[in-house]
């Protein structure tokens, strides 16, 4: 395969992102630095918070050592129906998008294995769970007359200063991204849990970026790909994780993780275009391939449960991430990624509260989570309301901070279960589009010609995320 590195700028990482395809950072902090969070129906309702609980599958998603609270087998299905709304606003005008999507959010099981010994292990446990969720995402941003782009054009030998009004943009991004656990935990004295798990990781990206621009020579309007766009990824990556689990009290359980970064290996595919200036600057395309080696952040959690009684317990998670994202280096793309991780991304921190209460055979369940953004405020040349170019600080940029609120009710029939749940997702975010270097070729292009504007466009975008969730679970 042909290996082949991006052209960018000698810049500092803090102007990178305006040089670099946006979408690239997007994916290294969204997709490939955070797994799939999607457990059963329990789960979700208490918005992923059971580090010191366990007791099924998805004690992998968070912390392996709840395998080895469960006393009986367990199996699930878990039917996820999702619904991802975008909001993007720029100079009094919104567009709205809505992607609803129904697939099989996940499965798991667990064995339950009673030991014999007169040691004090009471249970050796094996647990697999299977995480599915859509990562399909649509921006599409206003256009802004005021934004005008000077550009040179020679049509049919003959020079024009022409001016390219922006008139909208769009970001779509389609594909999948799963995670598959396998774990054993074990039970000494029912006070003290361990636990083990191996990650299988896969990501399936097709990405594009079009933007809109109107010629005032002739008042025409055409559409623009991004340079480096359309592009695709399929992604595989390995991690592990270790957990514990301990009884203070009958009341009091305490629970700590630590799961290692994630060793993507990304198979790449994009799309390059560039001017034949021996065929009056027609725009012609060629498609490259490149692998990456990508390694996301080491996390870790601490956990606390209160459970005072068999109807009611309560459940704090809080993750950190403890490194960086980073790309092997093979060209200068890796090497200024890699430099604006270093100056820009922050550790993610992720606070979870969960809590589950019986009444009889019924469940009633809630949760809320926070998890902050994950780069800091920085300054980019940008295009204000009125067209003019100035030097801004934002903060939230290109993703923000993330607030969850579950709620779930189930029902024990005894040898079977059923479950359902709700999830509601809120962000806000910049998203800077439209920059494009001239000189590196990293604008945007038409049958004909190539825009690089020397500055952004910057949307506000609110993503809303509205998640259903169904389980049919057996114990055995």
């Amino acid at each position: 395969m042909l290996k082949r590195s991006l052209v960018l700028m000698s810049i500092s990482a803090a102007f990178f992102a305006q040089a670099q395809d946006i979408s690239v950072i997007k994916n290294s902090a969204e997709v490939y630095s955070n797994s799939p969070n999607i457990g059963s129906s329990k789960f979700n309702a208490m918005a992923g918070a059971n580090g010191a609980l366990g007791g099924d599958a998805s004690s992998l998603l968070t912390n392996p050592a709840g395998l080895g609270v469960a006393i009986s087998g367990d199996a699930s299905g878990t039917l996820s129906i999702n619904s991802n709304k975008n909001t993007s606003s720029l100079a009094g005008s919104s567009v709205k998008y809505t992607v609803n999507k129904t697939d099989i959010g996940n499965a798991g099981g667990v064995i339950a294995i009673p030991l014999m010994s007169k040691t004090g292990w009471k249970f050796i446990n094996i647990g697999v769970n299977y995480s599915n969720q859509s990562i399909e995402n649509y921006v599409e941003s206003p256009g802004n007359p005021n934004v005008i782009i000077p550009k040179k054009l020679t049509k049919d030998g003959v020079d024009y200063n022409a001016k390219m009004s922006y008139l909208g943009h769009n970001y779509d991004r389609l594909g999948n991204q799963s995670k598959m656990n396998i774990g054993v935990g074990a039970n000494y004295e029912n006070r003290f849990y361990i636990g083990a798990g191996l990650n299988f990781h896969y990501a399936s990206i097709d990405q594009s970026e079009h933007a809109a621009f109107g010629l005032d020579l002739d008042n025409s309007v055409d559409t623009y790909k991004k340079q480096f766009t359309p592009y695709s990824e399929r992604s595989n990556g390995f991690s592990a994780s270790v957990g514990v689990i301990g009884k203070v009290s009958n009341q009091l359980r305490l629970g700590v993780s630590l799961e290692t970064p994630t060793w993507w290996t990304i198979d790449r595919a994009f799309t390059e275009y560039y001017a034949n200036k021996e065929d009056n600057n027609n725009i012609y395309y060629q498609n490259y391939g490149e692998d990456r080696s990508f390694r996301s952040p080491m996390k870790a959690t601490v956990s606390a449960a209160f459970v005072p009684n068999k109807n009611f317990a309560l459940n704090v998670d809080y993750t950190l991430g403890l490194t960086k994202p980073k790309y092997t280096v093979s060209g200068d793309a890796e090497a200024d990624l890699n430099s604006f991780f270093n100056d820009l991304y922050k550790n993610v921190s992720e606070v979870k509260v969960g809590a589950e209460y019986r009444i009889q055979n019924f469940r009633l369940r809630g949760g809320y989570s926070y998890a902050s953004s994950p780069f800091d405020a920085f300054s980019i040349n940008a295009y204000n309301n009125a067209g003019s170019v100035s030097n801004t600080n934002y903060s939230d940029m290109i993703l923000g901070s993330r607030n969850t609120i579950g709620a779930g009710i189930g029902y024990d029939f005894g040898q079977f279960y059923v479950d359902a749940a709700y999830q509601n997702i809120t962000s806000n975010y910049k998203n800077p589009f439209l920059y494009g270097d001239a000189g590196a070729g990293t604008g945007y292009y038409s049958g004909d010609f190539d825009v690089a504007s020397s500055a952004s466009v910057v949307s506000e975008v609110k993503n809303i995320r509205n998640n259903f969730f169904v389980t049919v679970g057996w114990k055995f």
